[in-house]
């Protein structure tokens, strides 16, 4: 992770700690309105149970800042650290990733204190006159590793009660991000010349370490839909039995389709042969011109080929992002998670954030409804399995 030029002045102190508690505030709106027995289901491997990722950002918290920043901090528990580490093997051993679901103990009442507890300890930090540059780049990292978690906890409440026979309308989000209606005017083509671009971070400001370094990539010349794909665009594609058709699929993806029985985006059910799908409104007609949601790579590849089209690439994407709007959905791209040239993983365990999972891993740009505010431009390198339907994530088609 790199943040590039913070300074250390009680200007960057007042700021981060403001930055701080609104971060903590809005992960605990998220769950404002779960019920005790919301916040500690894990129907998957892939979903962290509610709980879990309240404690696992206070522990982020704990260990890389407070432990060695703060003098006389006290751990709130010694064995908090085996519970809420992610996958840091230099944070020490943790519970399987598999087993969060079953951490009755410790108690939702009690992560709750834990983050009071670590809340104080910061705040107490924070308002010291000086912090120093170390200090303040760690902070500001852990705010936007909170900021990450948002999302998915959104995403992992929306599979928890989307998975739930009884479909439960919940406010997790201002509004349901699936039922906004936006029919564009177009939709249009916009053309980009052949030539060289430069991606990457640039500037001053936060960045994770993936963004770097800034580089020149040639690109042959290309267009891009101004407009996401939508609801009513995929039901055309499912009518004309597309995940029927191995010849639109690749052959990973196929394969998927059948072991999974895959029939449409996930949350989507026929009921009375019409087609629903589960939003935090509760269980809904399909938005024909809402953006289409919930799809994985492969569903989004065989699409973009069922239409004679193709998805960006990265590079292709990050080039012409200025001529488009973006935003409402995470947007598949045909690019593999690689490293850029140059890039370096820092040492000790922040070096464990992004290099360790260049593999097997598909990028998505822009960001979604769900993206917490000002957590997102037009570097930034999301990515997930080609599988992976988690994600409020959608489709823009090339050419």
């Amino acid at each position: 992770m790199t943040i590039n030029k913070v300074t250390a002045d009680t200007d960057t102190g007042a700021m981060l700690q403001q930055r701080f508690r609104e971060t903590r505030r809005r992960t605990e709106w998220l769950c404002r309105h779960l019920e005790t027995e919301d916040f500690v289901v894990q129907p998957v491997v892939d979903v962290s149970p509610p709980k879990w990722h309240l404690g696992h950002t206070t522990w982020f918290f704990e260990t890389f800042v407070l432990m060695s920043h703060q003098p006389g901090y006290r751990l709130f528990h010694e064995d908090f650290s085996f519970v809420f580490n992610s996958y840091y093997e230099h944070a020490g051993k943790r519970v399987l990733r598999t087993d969060r679901g079953n951490l009755s103990r410790p108690t939702v009442a009690e992560v709750f204190r834990y983050r009071a507890y670590v809340d104080e300890g910061m705040e107490q930090l924070l308002s010291g006159q000086s912090l120093p540059t170390e200090v303040a780049t760690l902070i500001e990292l852990g705010i936007h590793h909170e900021e990450q978690h948002q999302e998915l906890l959104a995403a992992d409440i929306k599979y928890i009660l989307g998975n739930n026979p009884l479909f439960p309308a919940i406010a997790v989000l201002s509004q349901s991000v699936e039922a906004k209606e936006e029919k564009p005017d177009g939709p249009e083509w916009i053309s980009v010349p052949e030539g060289v671009y430069e991606i990457g971070f640039a500037g001053n400001g936060f960045c994770f370490d993936n963004e770097l370094n800034r580089h020149k990539v040639y690109l042959g010349a290309y267009q891009l839909c101004n407009a996401l794909v939508t609801n009513g665009e995929f039901l055309e594609f499912i009518a004309a039995d597309g995940y029927g058709h191995f010849a639109h699929w690749l052959s990973d993806g196929w394969g998927w389709v059948k072991a999974n029985n895959i029939q449409a985006p996930a949350y989507w059910h026929k009921v009375e042969g019409q087609w629903h799908y589960y939003t935090f409104n509760g269980l809904e007609s399909v938005a024909p011109d809402a953006p289409l949601c919930h799809i994985s790579f492969y569903e989004a590849d065989a699409f973009a080929r069922w239409r004679g089209r193709r998805l960006p690439t990265e590079a292709e994407w990050e080039a012409a992002a200025g001529k488009f709007n973006w935003g409402r959905r995470w947007e598949w791209t045909n690019s593999a998670y690689l490293p850029y040239p140059g890039f370096a993983a820092a040492p000790g365990a922040v070096g464990e954030y992004n290099g360790k999972f260049m593999i097997n891993q598909m990028v998505l740009r822009g960001a979604s409804d769900a993206t917490p505010p000002g957590h997102s431009r037009p570097s930034y390198r999301n990515f997930y399995p080609p599988w992976m339907r988690l994600a409020f994530a959608g489709v823009r088609l090339a050419e």
